[in-house]
């Protein structure tokens, strides 16, 4: 089928019939994943376009898949993070949902006060599992859409299922159908699709779907879920590993519209943000977050990151006040005691600090040389000095400033003899063998009883 496509002004072909590929032994790409060697990526040189959605948005998993790798929240901490997302996610609901688990008497509660919010977004959704009683209790509850598992890679199909790919199919569609059958609109989660075949399986399968959604009049989405962190952005980079060409395989060959399209990664080998961008800039208007990547193994995509990414793409925030990651970051480290490394993006507890003199002393001159941003102004954050050996006058001074709030005329030079007389006890305990950096508290007492010796001998 040839359809004209307005943002190329070209005759495009969108629709193969690629048939399901009824293999009797599973294909387990063992040229790209050998299991006993570093997985490889391979090269066939063929490159799709990038096709950005019109919009775009951010999912959330923090409550589901965020909840697999780590203790518990509470209820209260639940409905706190959510309103909070709610905060982030700005009047335009970038943050489009949150998703949660419902199976605990805990869950449900937490759920149904999340409900009472009343809010438009995040929308609350859930995650099941594919039985009919699941169906009738987000039924009950009163949710209106469901994610649903459906793996999709061979080691799932003929060793965890134990079927074929024509009899998971049929399997899944029947519960699919079930799903819409019941009022609820599902969100197919295509685990392991990094390690499926594409062409022979996972195009076939989203094919089908798109029927059944055409057929039914419900929208079916589609999550591709890179479950070990398999994609790669790589330009002519070989499926099943080729982000892009996901992306772009699901929309143009399997006829999946973009705003049925969401992304799920996991960081293993370090490319969670990188490919969650490539999804939307590819074609895929949701990306599947989880707050500070938290979630299985080495975590999800994290939402904070998206929502900067987010700016960086579209050139605005859209109204996300982005204020509140710092909000959440101090919550998650000082009330649920979840401990975000320090040098973590936007939300460590030193991600703007700097120890090196010599970028001290450009930070005194212009905050601009080395802070990414107004960090201030955009994450509540100024950009602050760890003194240690090598912070010099000009590392002093920009810390005295910034911690007691001194701009412009009352802010200290670093030749200041307040400076001087703080860089003189800083130069003593390395002298005297220190090897540790000075913590905030330590340097405010001395700083502290410096100023008030200065401040009371000028008065003298």
């Amino acid at each position: 089928m040839f359809v004209f496509n307005k943002k190329t002004n070209l005759l495009e072909r969108r629709e193969l019939n690629y048939p399901l590929q009824d293999v009797k032994e599973p294909n387990l790409f063992r040229n790209l994943y050998s299991y006993t060697e570093v997985p490889k990526v391979a090269f066939n040189h063929r490159i799709v376009p990038i096709d950005m959605p019109d919009e775009i948005w951010i999912t959330d998993t923090t409550f589901r898949d965020g909840q697999q790798s780590r203790e518990p929240y509470s209820v209260e901490q639940i409905v706190h993070i959510y309103e909070l997302l709610n905060k982030l996610g700005g009047p335009k609901g970038i943050i489009r949902q949150s998703e949660f688990f419902i199976y605990t008497k805990k869950d449900q509660e937490a759920v149904y006060k999340c409900l009472e919010k009343g809010y438009k977004f995040p929308e609350v959704t859930t995650w099941i599992r594919a039985s009919k009683s699941d169906f009738e209790l987000v039924k009950s509850i009163g949710i209106k859409e469901t994610g649903i598992l459906v793996s999709c890679s061979d080691y799932h199909i003929f060793y965890k299922m134990n079927m074929t790919r024509r009899e998971i199919i049929d399997h899944y569609i029947n519960i699919i159908s079930e799903c819409i059958d019941m009022g609820i609109k599902p969100r197919c989660h295509f685990e392991d699709i990094t390690r499926a075949d594409f062409y022979g399986f996972v195009v076939p399968f989203a094919s089908e779907l798109m029927k059944l959604s055409e057929k039914t009049g419900v929208p079916v989405k589609i999550r591709a879920c890179d479950t070990m962190g398999y994609g790669v952005t790589f330009p002519g980079s070989v499926l099943p590993r080729s982000v892009q060409g996901i992306i772009y395989g699901l929309h143009h060959h399997a006829g999946v519209p973009k705003e049925l399209i969401e992304w799920h990664g996991h960081n293993d080998f370090y490319k969670a943000v990188s490919n969650a961008s490539y999804a939307w800039l590819y074609g895929a208007c949701g990306i599947n977050t989880s707050l500070f990547g938290i979630g299985e193994r080495t975590g999800n995509t994290p939402l904070e990151a998206m929502v900067i990414e987010y700016a960086q793409l579209r050139g605005t925030l859209d109204g996300m006040d982005t204020t509140v990651i710092t909000e959440l970051a101090e919550y998650f480290q000082n009330e649920i005691g979840y401990n975000i490394a320090p040098n973590t993006p936007f939300a460590g507890s030193e991600f703007n600090v700097t120890r090196a003199g010599i970028h001290a002393d450009g930070l005194l001159k212009n905050e601009e040389i080395y802070n990414i941003f107004d960090t201030e102004k955009l994450l509540n954050r100024p950009c602050r000095i760890a003194v240690s050996k090598t912070s010099g006058l000009a590392g002093i001074a920009h810390w005295v400033n910034t911690y007691y709030n001194l701009t412009e005329d009352a802010a200290y030079d670093k030749k200041h003899p307040v400076i001087e007389a703080i860089k003189l006890w800083v130069d003593e305990q390395y002298d005297e063998g220190r090897v540790t950096a000075i913590g905030d508290k330590e340097l405010y007492k001395v700083s502290k009883r410096i100023i008030d010796n200065f401040n009371k001998g000028k008065n003298d």
